[in-house]
């Protein structure tokens, strides 16, 4: 299996907008590009969800099953959403249409649920789910304060695991970053000894004004 797998170091930090960038990096590289998110929640609130912006990057045919098997209106966690609907997310289910999905394309982007440590179902982490697939992690964290310990925290735990930190990803990066910012990206590089790339505030409608976003291990 190819491609990459997009974590965060916790909610609402990016993840979804750097695993459309790297879908849509490769896909404009000429890879056929396929996307896969274990669960999707918060279907209820508005706006495009999850799913639709990594179809839409990747340029893919899948269908919303195809990409995303667990689907939830609620923004909750993944096996709190299932709990709530009757169901429990089944990791079986997982790996084989995550493997399906890679079958039919170049590259794979998956995009996990929060952070690494986050349950999936009882005893099977959004972590396990990175393991069973081997890919390299590519990890969305923000710029400012704080970020330090939570990017460590997340490498510290995907090393735990025998996963590769193929980079983390800062966004969104200020066109004139301070002198914090700046700080935490150097800061996270030497101690984390993994590369740290920058990715700047995406015109979400319009991805062919967006950079193309490389991890190297996926490639």
């Amino acid at each position: 299996m190819r491609g990459v797998f997009v974590t965060g170091t916790g909610t609402e930090v990016g993840k979804t907008v750097v695993a459309a960038a790297i879908a849509r990096g490769l896909a404009a590289a000429g890879q056929k590009v396929t996307v896969f998110k274990p669960a999707v929640t918060g279907l209820d609130e508005p706006g495009e969800p999850d799913h639709g912006l990594l179809r839409r990057a990747a340029g893919s045919a899948q269908s919303d099953q195809e990409i995303a098997p667990y689907r939830y209106g609620p923004p909750a966690s993944p096996h709190l959403a299932a709990e709530m609907a009757g169901e429990e997310i089944d990791p079986r289910r997982l790996l084989a249409a995550a493997r399906v999905a890679a079958a039919d394309g170049d590259a794979l982007v998956c995009e996990g649920v929060g952070g690494l440590l986050v349950p999936l179902a009882p005893g099977y982490l959004v972590r396990d789910l990175a393991v069973d697939l081997a890919l390299p992690l590519a990890i969305a964290a923000t710029p400012g304060l704080g970020t330090i310990n939570h990017a460590l925290l997340t490498i510290e735990a995907a090393r735990a695991a025998g996963l590769e930190a193929g980079a983390v990803v800062l966004t969104p990066w200020p066109e004139e970053p301070t002198r914090i910012e700046r700080s935490n990206r150097e800061t996270i590089a030497a101690l984390g000894e993994v590369e740290v790339i920058t990715l700047a505030q995406l015109d979400l409608s319009r991805p062919e004004s967006w950079p193309f976003l490389t991890i190297p291990e996926a490639t």
